[in-house]
Order: structure tokens, then sequence, then C-alpha cells
């Protein structure tokens, strides 16, 4: 895909002054130079142009924005005084894997007062001796060379950040605030938990609580039918024993009567 129809395709329907990064990676140059790129994109503070087959950036437009500028693994030998005419505040610029082979190739970067990054990876230049004395020199206002500063010093992800870029502050709050409210509603639910544990426990109590009595009345029940069962079976016995004495009675009788008549 050529660079003016992968920017047309980047825009999305926005307007070219909407647009604060623009990614042109691996798409084809016309004639090693940059096509369909305008100052309309006056607010672009991050662009990308890696692998795009550039031997030239005389074709960039004025971009008085522009912060961050990626032009690695292009085929740039020279003519870096556009850069410092045309991007005025621009404070990181990536040159890797160019055909950069001289320090005065760098010459014009001086101009470039806010440049506080330059990456020249797989240059020839940086195998030159006194590679890194020479830039810092060349470069006063530069603060890291390939990632670390004069006394080697790595560069912090901060540093290589362009203002703008990643999390806004209200959407980092907004997470925080959500990951609160999330951690509250979690304690929440533990809480409920607990209640229903404990509220399970106590109605296994007060079901224990009221089987006892039960098992208790059941018991005293049974007692109450035994002794229902004893008095039963002393009024059978008595009955019989008047059924016996009526049954004597009556031959009593008759021995009374014998006895009468002897007399």
């Amino acid at each position: 895909m050529d660079m003016k129809k992968r920017i047309h395709l980047e825009l999305r329907n926005r307007t070219p002054s909407d647009v604060r990064e623009l990614v042109l990676d691996n798409c084809r140059s016309v004639e090693g130079k940059i096509e369909g790129l305008t100052a309309e994109f006056v607010n672009l503070e991050f662009l990308s142009l890696i692998n795009v087959g550039l031997m030239s950036v005389s074709n960039l437009p004025k971009l008085g924005k522009l912060k961050k500028l990626e032009l690695s693994d292009n085929r740039i030998s020279g003519g870096l005084d556009v850069l410092a005419e045309k991007l005025p505040n621009l404070t990181h610029l990536n040159l890797s894997g160019n055909k950069l082979k001289d320090i005065s190739t760098l010459e014009p970067l001086k101009n470039l007062d806010n440049l506080k990054s330059l990456d020249l990876f797989n240059c020839e230049v940086t195998n030159l001796n006194d590679y890194r004395e020479s830039v810092f020199k060349l470069l006063p206002q530069l603060t890291y060379l390939d990632g670390y500063d004069m006394e080697d010093r790595e560069a912090s992800d901060s540093d290589g950040e362009v203002e703008g870029d990643g999390v806004d502050e209200e959407d980092e709050e907004e997470e925080d605030e959500d990951g609160e409210e999330e951690d509250f509603d979690e304690d929440e639910d533990d809480e409920e938990d607990e209640e229903e544990v404990e509220g399970e426990e106590d109605d296994e109590e007060v079901s224990g609580e009221d089987e006892s009595p039960k098992e208790e009345e059941f018991g005293q029940d049974g007692e109450v039918e035994e002794e229902d069962e004893d008095e039963d079976e002393d009024e059978e016995e008595a009955e019989t024993n008047k059924g016996e004495k009526r049954k004597r009675d009556p031959e009593d009788d008759d021995e009374d009567d014998d006895d009468e008549d002897d007399d």
C-alpha cells in the first residue's frame, strides 16, 4: 500500500487537525520521499515512518507540534537540515538502521534546540572511534544517545514517552475508583457470606434446641402411656376378682342354708 492511501485509511473519518499520532510503518514511499502528509496535521505530536523506503526527508511538511519522529530502517544518508526547519519542537528522533556514516551528517541537528533523545543503532557512524563522546560534544542539548546518557545511565520509560501518550490522569483516576469500588463490593460480598454462614449456624442451634423438648415430650408421653396401661391392668384384675367373689357368694349362701336346715 502506498503512503497516500495509508494516510487516508489512518484518518478514519477524522480531519487531519484531529490527529495527534500517525503510524505509517511498512507502507511504500514514492521515489524514496514522503507523500500525502501535509501541514494540515497541525496537532500531530508523534509520527512513525519505519521501513517505508525513505531516502530523503525533504518533502516533510512543517509540523510545529511534532515531538517524536521515528525514521528507523530506511535509507537516509543525509539532508537532516530540513528537520530543524520543519520540526522546531522535536524532542525524540530515531534514525536507527539508516545509512549515516559520518559525524558531520549529524551537524544540522544542532539547530534542534529541544532535542533530548537520539537513536543511531545500526548506523555506520556508531563504529567510529569516540562516537559517543563526539556526538554529545556536537549536540550539547542531547540527554540520551542510543538510550543512555553521558554517564551510561539508561533512559527511563517516561523519558521515552511523548506528552499526551499513554493513559490520561483522569482515566487513571477512574480506573483507581473502579478498583476501589470492586474491592468495596468484594468486602460487602464477604460480609454477606459471613452473615449467611452465621445465620445458618444459628438456625442449626435453634433446630437442635427445638428437637430436645420434642424428645422430652415424647419421653413423657411414653411414660404416660405406660401408666395408663398399668391402670388398665389393675382394673381388669379388680373386675376379675369381683367376678370370682360373685361366683363364690351363691355357694356360700347355699352352705348357710344347709346349716340352718340341720339345726
